[in-house]
């Protein structure tokens, strides 16, 4: 009996020592500790967006000419007002000036006729006194009478003369600035299309020609973009919003929705969207943007604040995690009540509690509930 119980000792201590040298290792594993946060939930653009400036101008002269002064050139910045470019108007700068000579002399008519209209009153006021004391004859008085309704209407006449004279002047000065070229705002100069010498001309109906000056006012910017026409219901102005640009990566800029189309864009028939434009809040002190700068936004539907959340990209189907037991040193299977969402971030309900390790990378060869695991 003595010998049987050495021999089963022996055979028990081989057959442990081959399980345990021959049991699988545990497998490492990276793991996610279960903290509180911010979650949003929010609509993204389908595709790519640009960066458009909220004024911008092709700048066309309403007339032919040749280009006599360029005044400003591409990147400058202008003041609203400035004149950019003149064409050659020695025409119509002699038109204004005979029109100005024109506007002095009726002006002098009208203040001579007048004065003789006034005197031609006096004349008759003082012949009514006469007449009543038969001093002069009726044939006289009426004579007067008659002289001084024709210098009145003589004065009324050169008064016409002179609105007409000011009407010719007004009209020089708008011939004269149809051939200028001044900025309707303030802006900076994108492009210019002439050179001095050069003759330009005014865009024919249907006939798109470049402009003569292209002006963007980059102090105001926003992002054109579509959004998918299932989330474009939930959206509504002035919600809050996050831009990216693929210029600044790392970065992101505050930003709310301003405009929502009032149709359903159909270029692609598998995927109609809306468009949506997202105006940049102030940004003094911020980085320079370039208008055609591709962008993406994310408008924020709602938001909570300081919740339990976890990575988007470690719950399995169902909403589960695998939760690591450090007790036993093995991963195990948990069902959890979900919230709010998005790609980065889901809140956690139920079924976790702060503290708790999940496994991070669901694509760990060999993790699986119920495997031994080491945390790395």
């Amino acid at each position: 009996m003595k010998r049987f119980l050495v021999v089963l000792s022996v055979l028990l201590l081989v057959v442990l020592g081959g399980w345990y040298f021959n049991r699988e290792s545990p497998v490492s594993v990276p793991l996610y500790t279960v903290s509180t946060g911010v979650v949003e939930q929010i609509a993204a653009n389908s595709r790519a967006g640009s960066v458009r400036a909220c004024h911008r101008s092709r700048l066309a002269l309403p007339k032919g000419g040749r280009v006599e002064h360029l005044l400003v050139a591409e990147g400058d910045r202008v003041k609203q007002g400035q004149l950019l470019l003149q064409l050659y108007a020695r025409e119509q700068q002699v038109g204004l000036q005979q029109a100005e000579v024109d506007l002095r002399l009726a002006e002098l008519e009208r203040q001579q006729r007048c004065h003789t209209a006034e005197l031609a009153k006096r004349e008759l006021a003082r012949a009514r006194g006469l007449a009543a004391k038969k001093l002069i004859s009726g044939e006289q008085l009426d004579k007067l009478s008659t002289d001084a309704q024709i210098q009145s209407l003589a004065c009324e006449l050169a008064a016409v003369e002179l609105e007409k004279a000011a009407v010719s002047k007004a009209r020089a000065e708008v011939l004269l600035d149809d051939m200028q070229l001044r900025a309707p705002y303030a802006g900076i100069v994108a492009e210019i299309n002439g050179e001095p010498g050069e003759f330009t001309t005014p865009s024919p109906p249907g006939v798109a020609t470049p402009p003569a000056v292209d002006l963007i006012d980059d102090s105001c910017l926003y992002v054109r973009a579509p959004i998918d026409e299932v989330e474009a219901a939930s959206l509504q102005v002035d919600q809050p919003a996050r831009i990216t640009l693929d210029a600044y990566r790392g970065e992101s800029f505050e930003g709310r929705l301003s405009r929502i189309a009032p149709y359903v864009s159909e270029l692609e028939k598998q995927a109609r969207t809306v468009d949506v434009d997202v105006l940049f809040n102030a940004r003094e002190g911020q980085r320079p943007l370039l208008v055609g700068y591709s962008a993406d936004v994310e408008i924020i539907l709602s938001q909570r604040d300081a919740v339990l959340r976890v990575p988007t990209d470690t719950l399995l189907e169902g909403d589960r995690v695998l939760r690591f037991n450090a007790a036993q040193g093995l991963l195990e299977t948990v069902n959890v009540e979900t919230g709010l969402r998005n790609w980065s971030w889901v809140e956690i309900r139920s079924g976790l509690s702060a503290g708790d390790r999940i496994l991070s990378r669901l694509d760990t060869e060999g993790a699986v509930d119920g495997a031994r695991v080491i945390a790395e």
